[in-house]
This record gives structure tokens, C-alpha cells and sequence, in this order.
């Protein structure tokens, strides 16, 4: 079958492109100019929204065995700890993966690409992209290959995961507007000289230097430690960790005995204009570059990835109007916008050496944080908009309607019933309708008729307080998107919203 979409990047957003497009059936090529996945890797967290996401791909059980789950995070200022967060606290009851986990990006990348082997999906590695032309009803792509001469291929669509320095956005013309933090930030990969237990936390030193983290990475003996380069070595070229590893013992009480890797780089915090123009679209690091606070970079980029997925399959195989890919930009661009304006803020703030941080780390951290994180709804809505389960779509042109406290646009809320939980038929993949409570004959026999998924979910006063109102209708998206919610069960406003977009379920004939 002719290849509709050509991935451009073979990082952890174009994998993850690559293996949602498989799942639905949709025929591609994905290409990388490198010769392999990544040897190290700063990224390193992967978030509860995203292990749901790779939950309905079937990959999330691999995934969390793999990695290390960072169930806490201690905040001290080098002498004594100062507050202690339980993620796993926060995150009871809002989803099936209440916690971080640590996995570093290069073995994500092994894993999907071990996966995409097992489904007869090949990366053509070493293959770059030269050019590219959009054509109005294709889009012409030249690629080079070392030895060998250019191909050019026509695809339907063309998606650059290409990175920070995409050649897609450049082609494109797009500007990519923000800022460069001044500081030189090191990240390093160590063993110490003791072998610890198995590190299920996150420590954060707060002092008048600024910030470091330390974590377990890989496993029990490799920790990975990140921070601010001292001032006085900013110049210095060549830098590497024995040059900081005095400041670090001093701050950390850590010593190590073998560095596997130590890099230093800058941050910037940068959001493309735009996320796409005709059939052409840009993803992760080449749309959108964040500060490592919360660790959002790579998760939103595979987020971006899952959004744009399901619509490229929809509009592919003719069960959604062309236009629904206008919301992919509209949609994921506006969270970009808001994650720069929010956790790179916050960020800053970390680590600024004046006034404004100082107060943060000799103030608000050991005085003002413990308390107000033993307040049950501060704990909860931190761990929404950590784990990004907090995403909606709510001005999204095919968000419609409010059933209780659940409207078109926001994530399904996520309940565990007696002997099931709700997440479970989202690995189909496609749409479906649910119900708690009771479904309709009309609704039943509609459902039926168009091939649309019905799970009814017996009523139970949980799940009023998790915001579903009893016996309405909700329209579930591929994605896990609430697309329409409908309190009286109204057939009519169904059927009217498929009409309105076009929609069949992927697996109608």
C-alpha cells in the first residue's frame, strides 16, 4: 500500500506518530538523519497523560516496567528537608498512573522502535529530507540517503518531528519566537560509590545558588543530577564535571565515582507561529522548546503526536471532513502558548538570584509549600497540571456541550468501577459512545447502525462526584477527548454533531 504520510524524525514525537498511525491502519514512511536512536538523553519524565495515551496503543505496561516511577519529591535547601510531596498521593483516583515516571527519551526510542519491528515497521535511518514542495493535493518530498541518489515521492501529508532545528519549519518559514535563559545548565548521568536502594523520589536543593535535582535514572546505582553551572564557569570552554563536581558534592552530599555522561546546554522557551500551513505540520521540539520545570517538553510533543494522529487517520480513510485537521494546530498550539506562559514563569523564578527567587526558596518553600500541599484540592490540581491530565480542548470548533461537571473538550475523567475502569475500551482506538447509567433503545440501535462502540457503566455515586451526570450521553473521542456531552441522551444532537464534521467510526464499512 502507497504511503500517505511521510514522518519526518524518529525521536520519542515521531515514534509515537508513527505507532498511532499503524494502529489505525494508516500507511507511511518515517525517515531520520541519524544513524540510530539517541546513546543519552535529558528528557527523562514521562507523565501520567501520556502513559494513558500509550495505554490505548498497548504499549504502557512495557513502558512503566522499564522505568523507575518517582512517587515523591523532596524539596531541601542542602542542610534539612523542607517539604515532602507524594505524588502518588496527589494523583489517587484521577488516573490509572498516579505517579512520574523516570524513563530517559533513548530508551523510550529503543522501545517504540523494538515495537514498530514487531509490527513490520522499519526506520529508514540515515535518510534526511532535502526538500520539499506542498502542491495543493500532495505534497512532493525529496530525501537523500548517503550513497545512494535522491528519491522523490509524493505523500498526501508531510509531518516534521525534526527537532529544535527542523528543516520542516524553516521550509516552511515559520518564525519561532522567545527567548534564551542566560544561564548554563549542566545535566549529568553518575554512578556514586555506594550502592543505594532503589530511588522512588526526586530531591530538589534550594539555595541562594539557585536549584539542583537529583533522581534515580536507569537504575539503582545511576543517579541523574541536573542544576545551574556556577557563574564563574560560564565561560570557561571545555567545562566538564570535574570542574563543578566540588560545588556539587557541597550541595548534594554525593560523590561520584564514575560520570557516564555530563553535558552542558542552554534552555530556551520558544513557541512556532504557527503549527501548520495546507498539508504540512510541525510537532514537539520543532513547534515549541520549554524549560526542564515539570519536565513537559517531550510529553507535550507526544502529546501533539496522539492529537494529530487520529485526525491524519480520520481524514485519510475518508471518515472525517479535510477540515478537522484545522483543529490540530488550533488545539495544541494554544497549550504550547500557555505551557510557556506558566511552567517557564515558574521556572524563572527558580532561578532567578534576585529578589523574586530568594523569596521562593527562603519563603514560600520551607514555610508557605508544606502547608498548603495538605490541602486535598491544592494536592489534586497540581498533579493535573503536572501529569497534563488537565488538557482540554474546549474552544476546539468540535467541542460541544455540558453534562454535569463534563464538557465537550476536556479528558474523559477517569473511574475505576467494580471489576473495570473506564480507560480500558479507549484502546480501541476509535470513537465511542459511553453512558453512566442506562442507554436508550434509540440510542443503542443508533450507536449499532453506525458501528459506534456503547459501553454502559452501572450507575454509582463516585461517579457524580468524578463529574459525569447520570444516563447522559458522551461522544469519546479517539484520543480519549470528550468530543459532545448531552444530558437528556438527545439522538438528534448526536447525529446532527457527526453530520456537522463528517465523522464514521473507523471501523464502519
Amino acid at each position: 500500500m502507497k504511503p500517505q504520510i511521510l514522518i519526518v524524525g524518529a525521536g520519542p514525537t515521531g515514534l509515537a506518530l508513527a505507532h498511532s498511525l499503524a494502529t489505525q491502519g494508516v500507511p507511511f514512511r518515517i525517515i531520520e538523519k541519524n544513524s540510530g536512536t539517541g546513546k543519552a538523553s535529558r528528557a527523562l519524565a514521562v507523565h501520567a497523560r501520556i502513559l494513558e495515551h500509550y495505554q490505548q496503543l498497548g504499549l504502557s505496561e512495557r513502558l512503566v516496567s522499564r522505568g523507575q516511577p518517582i512517587l515523591s519529591l523532596d524539596l531541601s535547601d542542602g542542610k534539612e528537608v523542607k517539604a515532602n510531596l507524594k505524588f502518588n498521593d496527589f494523583g489517587k483516583g484521577l488516573s490509572p498512573f498516579p505517579f512520574i515516571l523516570s524513563l530517559p527519551q533513548d530508551e523510550q526510542e529503543e522501545m517504540l522502535v523494538d515495537e514498530l519491528k514487531k509490527i513490520g515497521v522499519e526506520i529508514e535511518w540515515g535518510t534526511e529530507l532535502s526538500s520539499f514542495a506542498d502542491n495543493g493535493d500532495s505534497v512532493t518530498a525529496v530525501l537523500k540517503k548517503e550513497g545512494l541518489p535522491e528519491e522523490s515521492a509524493d505523500f498526501e501529508y508531510l509531518c516534521g518531528c525534526d527537532g529544535a532545528s527542523s528543516m520542516v519549519r524553516k521550509g516552511m518559514e515559520f518564525e519561532f519566537p522567545g527567548g534564551t535563559y542566560e544561564q548554563l545548565f549542566f545535566v549529568a548521568d553518575v554512578e556514586t560509590e555506594k550502592l543505594e536502594e532503589k530511588m522512588e523520589k526526586m530531591d530538589m536543593y534550594m539555595d541562594d545558588d539557585g536549584f539542583m535535582l537529583y533522581m534515580s535514572v536507569r537504575n539503582a546505582r545511576t543517579k541523574r543530577i541536573l542544576g545551574v553551572v556556577p557563574e564563574e564557569f560560564n565561560d570557561q570552554k571545555g567545562i566538564e564535571y570535574r570542574h563543578i563536581s566540588e560545588y556539587i558534592e557541597d550541595k548534594i552530599r554525593v560523590k561520584a565515582s564514575i560520570v557516564n555522561w555530563f553535558s552542558t546546554y542552554r534552555v530556551h522557551n520558544r513557541v512556532s507561529e504557527h503549527f501548520s500551513k495546507g498539508r504540512i505540520f510541525i510537532l514537539g521540539d520543532a513547534g515549541h522548546l520549554h524549560s526542564p520545570a515539570g519536565g513537559q517538553g517531550m510529553n507535550t510533543g507526544i502529546g501533539d503526536a496522539i492529537n494529530l494522529s487520529w485526525k491524519l487517520a480520520a481524514v485519510c480513510q475518508g471518515k472525517a471532513a479535510p477540515s478537522l485537521l484545522d483543529t490540530y494546530e488550533l488545539e495544541r498550539i494554544g497549550f504550547a502558548r500557555k505551557l510557556i506562559a506558566t511552567t517557564d514563569k515558574a521556572f524563572q523564578t527558580i532561578i532567578n538570584q534576585h529578589l523574586r527567587g530568594t523569596l521562593l526558596r527562603k519563603v514560600i518553600v520551607p514555610h508557605i509549600l508544606p502547608s498548603m500541599f495538605k490541602l486535598a484540592f491544592v494536592k489534586k490540581n497540581g498533579f493535573k497540571i503536572l501529569s497534563q491530565i488537565h488538557i482540554n480542548y474546549r474552544d476546539s470548533p468540535i467541542s460541544k456541550g455540558k453534562a454535569g461537571k463534563v464538557y465537550g473538550g476536556m479528558r474523559l475523567p477517569w473511574i475505576q468501577t467494580a471489576g473495570r475502569d473506564n480507560f480500558t475500551p479507549l484502546q480501541s482506538v476509535d470513537w465511542q459512545i459511553h453512558v453512566y447509567g442506562k442507554a436508550s433503545k434509540e440510542l443503542i440501535d443508533f450507536a449499532r447502525s453506525h458501528s459506534f462502540e456503547l459501553h454502559e457503566f452501572a450507575w454509582e455515586p463516585a461517579m457524580q462526584k468524578a463529574g459525569f451526570h447520570q444516563n447522559a450521553l458522551y461522544f469519546i473521542r479517539p484520543d480519549g477527548h470528550v468530543a459532545l456531552a448531552n444530558k437528556t441522551q438527545d439522538v438528534g444532537v448526536l447525529k446532527g454533531y457527526i453530520d456537522e464534521f463528517e465523522f464514521a467510526a473507523f471501523r464502519a464499512q
